[in-house]
């Protein structure tokens, strides 16, 4: 099973829709440093900075109970 992280979802999206990095940095009100960081799986980004790039890339955050085994 793949699982991909984070920032690997973020960087797939962003190039689904064809938008730089400085430029998706750029919509949701970022640096563009901190942009690079996540999408390298580095930095400890907040969840506000998380959902104005959700909001641009058309996505959400959902958080959701884990199921026991």
């Amino acid at each position: 099973m793949l699982v991909e992280t984070l920032g690997e979802i973020i960087r797939n999206r962003r190039k689904e829709l064809s938008i730089t990095q400085p430029h998706l940095a750029e919509l949701a009100k970022v640096s563009t440093n901190t942009l690079y960081k996540l999408e390298r799986g580095q930095g400890n980004p907040s969840l506000d900075v998380l959902n104005k790039l959700a909001e641009v890339l058309g996505m959400e955050l959902t958080l959701e109970v884990k199921k026991k085994h």
